[in-house]
């Protein structure tokens, strides 16, 4: 499977997750509007969230798939298969400690780490706190998911560990379908989902598990030993998981300071979710797909392989990332108005959504960077040197939300975790072109340039169609009309953009196909 088709199958999956995401989304922001019950839930379900990204995601995608590729290619099937069992008996045993210690001390972390703003309210933190305790355990779920889906990736089977995450949102959809239809009030309603959570994550877990045994990788639950393997594990994935967390840890930031306003904390998960879409679909897809191509390239010697994927990883993001970028900016009222306003959901948070979000789309082609470039780092077992850039970004991102904050209010928040994403996005380029592990090829100098002229104009034309569509948008307008006037801002802004990218030679899909195809063997 050619480069190309292994980002088209993580990306497709990832799609159809997020796609799920959003229908989940459009129908809690009809149930929960951006109300207190709202605000509780996306704070309770930040949480786990976070220790996710930093203990599952971030860690093993950036620690472990290069150790057990690693193992593959030294000792066999068998070899890996030993290495897994070591780690997966060190993980559940520290998963389940963390996870008690949590659970005792969930009042203390809601009072002061998850939302500070809602000690006040008693209503608000108790609820905080149950609903946090009954989402943590998804931690558990997550983190051994993780740990499959990089073996999975490290097999090159990718489908089954990008479509696991769509059973989180159709699991929710579920849930959120039987709580209309017994008339759940807000309260029942989000004690539903905490719930639905943590049955997803099961779920979750399984779909990986299943496909893991299918690959003929079956392992067992040992007592957990610290080899000298392990130590290494554990000495690449703590800073990678600070690193693989930025985002999440950025966020996290952003509720706390935001918990202080009624509303904010939904408001900012609204938009999350719209520029987490393309986000999604190009920036884990090509994290996911580079790192294992990358390792065995670096493994094996062939710098120039590695060097070549990188290039075609950074303009496949930006070819995707930079349109998406302009157009969330031109037409987020309208597409917010679409997706969410409707219920509880009013026009004035529509308006106040979609400038959070189009402050969010500055960010978007560094938040999609940031995934491809980390595996440069990953692949050569340094994690060390990605986490002190996280570090200083996280600490830009700490300091501009709290003085923004009581200036631009959301969108203060938002601003600081884009400045946060670019500050890491310079510092991670810059340090791999002195170093010698990324050199800019021609034809991607060459495209960048045509990539963003391409996406200005098609930003100008839906922009000034909008305009002409504007009724089409009013208040009230019956959703059929709504959506098709959304329709039709797509098709414009596909034609306009694919039409110069094309005609320009900003891309030309025959040679990039050409160029990245690497068989297996």
């Amino acid at each position: 499977m050619s480069l190309v088709g292994k980002f088209a199958t993580v990306g497709g999956a990832t799609f159809a997750s997020r796609l799920f995401g959003f229908a989940r989304e459009t129908m809690m922001a009809a149930a929960l509007g951006n109300g207190p019950m709202a605000d509780v839930f996306y704070a309770a379900f930040r949480f786990p969230n976070l220790f996710r990204r930093l203990f599952a995601e971030g860690a093993f995608n950036a620690a472990f798939v290069p150790l057990f590729s690693k193992e593959i290619e030294e000792s066999g099937v068998d070899g890996a298969k030993r290495f897994a069992e070591q780690v997966l008996g060190v993980l559940f045993t520290a998963l389940f400690l963390i996870t008690v210690v949590m659970e005792l001390a969930m009042p203390l972390i809601v009072r002061f780490i998850i939302a500070p703003g809602f000690a006040d309210d008693a209503d608000k933190f108790e609820m905080t706190v149950r609903l946090s305790s009954v989402m943590f355990p998804y931690l558990i779920c997550m983190s051994l998911m993780a740990m499959m889906s990089g073996m999975l990736n490290s097999l090159h089977r990718y489908f089954a560990a990008a479509i696991a995450p769509v059973f989180l949102n159709v699991v929710l959809i579920a849930v959120l379908a039987y709580g209309v239809w017994v008339k759940a009030d807000p309260q029942t309603m989000a004690e539903y989902l905490s719930w639905g959570v943590l049955g997803a994550g099961i779920i979750q877990l399984a779909v990986v598990w299943i496909d893991v045994r299918r690959a003929g990788m079956r392992f067992t639950l040992r007592m957990p030993k610290i080899t000298p393997k392990i130590r290494r594990l554990v000495a690449l994935a703590v800073p990678a998981a600070v690193t693989g967390g930025v985002i999440q840890i950025n966020q996290l930031i952003g509720q706390a300071v935001a918990s202080g306003k009624d509303g904010a904390i939904s408001a900012l998960q609204y938009a999350d979710r719209l520029y987490q879409l393309p986000l999604g679909v190009v920036g884990v897809a090509g994290g996911v797909v580079l790192l294992p191509e990358l390792s065995r390239a670096l493994k094996g010697g062939n710098f120039k392989e590695a060097g070549h994927i990188q290039n075609r990883t950074i303009e496949f993001v930006l070819f995707l990332t930079v349109p998406a970028a302009f157009g969330l900016m031109m037409i987020s009222t309208e597409i917010t108005r679409v997706l969410y306003e409707r219920g509880a959901f009013t026009p004035e948070t529509t308006t106040l959504v979609a400038a959070i979000m189009t402050v969010y789309a500055f960010g978007l082609p560094a938040f999609a960077l940031t995934k491809a470039l980390q595996p440069a780092f990953y692949a050569r077992e340094n994690t060390k040197l990605p986490m002190r850039f996280t570090m200083i970004a996280v600490g830009i991102n700490s300091v501009l939300a709290i003085s923004l904050f009581p200036i631009l209010a959301e969108r203060g928040i938002a601003l600081a975790e884009v400045v946060s994403g670019w500050t890491n996005v310079v510092l991670l380029a810059t340090t791999l072109v002195i170093s010698g592990h990324l050199k800019f090829d021609s034809l991607l100098m060459r495209r960048i340039p045509l990539i963003v002229l391409s996406g200005a104009a098609m930003a100008a034309a839906v922009k000034f169609a909008a305009v002409k569509l504007a009724a089409w948008f009013a208040p009230g307008a019956h959703f059929m009309q709504q959506l098709g006037g959304v329709l039709i801002l797509i098709a414009i802004a596909m034609a306009v953009y694919f039409g110069l990218v094309l005609a320009t030679g900003g891309v030309n899909r025959a040679l990039i196909m050409k160029l990245v195809r690497r068989r297996r063997g």
